[in-house]
């Protein structure tokens, strides 16, 4: 029902996606940002992970810089949430990182993609890939004006879930997830310690309940879940609410003042898994490699779970290996188990999405693949960017910008 053509198209408004949008649009293409929901971020907002994790490797060393940085910083600009200045000195235990409000993010991330001229297209479904031999041309969308079509030279999924380049033939694997669930709360003790310390950055309060990254706290018994299957994206949900629901009617016993002391404010509005579907690149980024400065490497990232390991992306990572015009972002790059859970973060999603938009706009203004892209002229343009590409560099950076 209606066509229209871009240079570049990234598919996912999450913090993956918006740094590619704004990468490419700020190299000079022509972009279109599609979004399923109406919140932009991703599972850092309507997903409700409210924690920017590290940019540092925990020993007072800065490792991501670039537009990750940016949107740490713009994660608090319309709401509470501090960086420690102590994350320099290694013995504070303290890292670069901040608690922020997800709404503010959201707010932000508009802001700055309207800036720059990114086309944004909200509450549109991708619903199939449009591949011409061989090559990723474009996307079937839906929204409220029907069923079209957006053409493109170049494409980045940054959907999570590898969609784009699943159903565009590209191979993918998949992972399993621990059952767990995020939601924002408010109580009446919060309330009254931000009413005596003048503080509202207390009333941003959490709870997590079921398993944690490594399965621990995952209910006994209960098999993990597939987010690629329908049926088990809706039990996945459905489970999760009703241990929230458990969670809050225990608390709610507790307390003479009942479900009046302590209530659900915001529920996830998006399943938040972890490990769904991941692309098989020219290049893999392997836990085994922590520490090893390649050839091939547009970026480095740290573990935000321990102080001191740093891996480097390869850019074939961000390349599905037999789909030309397409490249991916965030959690569905090319890695091993081990290393998708240090890739798929929000830190990580925001600088392979400012690699991946960075290389999209390259590939067009040289009019190649992005498989034929050499990695060494996308590492410059990260470089150029204020990114963190060497390891030398890392003892270098002070992160105070």
């Amino acid at each position: 029902m209606f066509r229209k053509k871009y240079d570049v198209i990234v598919a996912g408004g999450g913090i993956a996606g918006a740094a590619a949008a704004l990468a490419a649009a700020r190299a000079g293409a022509h972009v279109a940002l599609v979004e399923k929901t109406v919140i932009l971020g991703g599972l850092a907002a309507s997903g409700l992970i409210w924690v920017y994790l590290p940019l540092c490797n925990g020993m007072g060393q800065q490792v991501i810089a670039g537009i990750a940085e940016e949107f740490l910083h713009l994660s608090l600009k319309y709401g509470p949430g501090e960086i420690s200045p102590q994350w320099r000195d290694a013995a504070s235990g303290k890292r670069y990182q901040a608690a922020f409000s997800p709404a503010s993010l959201t707010l932000a991330l508009d802001e700055v993609l309207s800036e720059a001229g990114v086309d944004i297209w909200l509450d549109t479904l991708v619903c199939d890939s449009v591949v011409e031999k061989n090559t990723l041309i474009g996307m079937e969308v839906e929204n409220k004006s029907g069923r079209g079509l957006l053409q493109c030279v170049c494409a980045v999924d940054a959907t999570g879930d590898a969609d784009l380049a699943f159903r565009a033939g590209a191979r993918c694997l998949k992972g399993r997830n621990w059952m767990s669930i995020w939601a924002l709360h408010a109580s009446l003790e919060q309330a009254k310690q931000a009413a005596a310390k003048n503080d509202g950055s207390i009333l941003l309060k959490g709870v997590c309940v079921g398993a944690s990254d490594s399965g621990a706290g995952h209910p006994a018994g209960m098999k993990t879940f597939d987010g690629t299957d329908g049926k088990q994206v809706s039990a996945f949900v459905l489970t999760g609410r009703r241990l929230l629901r458990a969670w809050f009617a225990d608390k709610q016993r507790q307390m003479p003042e009942g479900r009046k002391a302590v209530f659900p404010l915001t529920l996830p509005c998006m399943p938040q898994f972890r490990t769904t579907r991941r692309v098989c690149g020219w290049q893999r980024l392997r836990f085994r490699d922590r520490d090893r400065e390649r050839h091939d490497r547009v970026a480095l990232i740290p573990d935000w779970r321990q102080p001191g390991p740093i891996w480097a992306v390869p850019y074939g990572a961000l390349v599905p290996k037999n789909i030309q015009g397409l490249l991916v972002a965030g959690r569905c790059i090319d890695t091993d188990q081990k290393a998708w859970n240090v890739a798929r973060v929000i830190p990580c999603a925001a600088l392979t999405g400012e690699a991946a938009g960075i290389a999209a706009a390259l590939a067009i203004k040289m009019k190649t693949a992005p498989a034929e892209l050499p990695p060494e002229i996308v590492r410059q343009a990260m470089k150029e960017k204020g990114n963190i590409v060497d390891f030398a560099a890392i003892n270098a950076t002070r992160g105070d910008r």
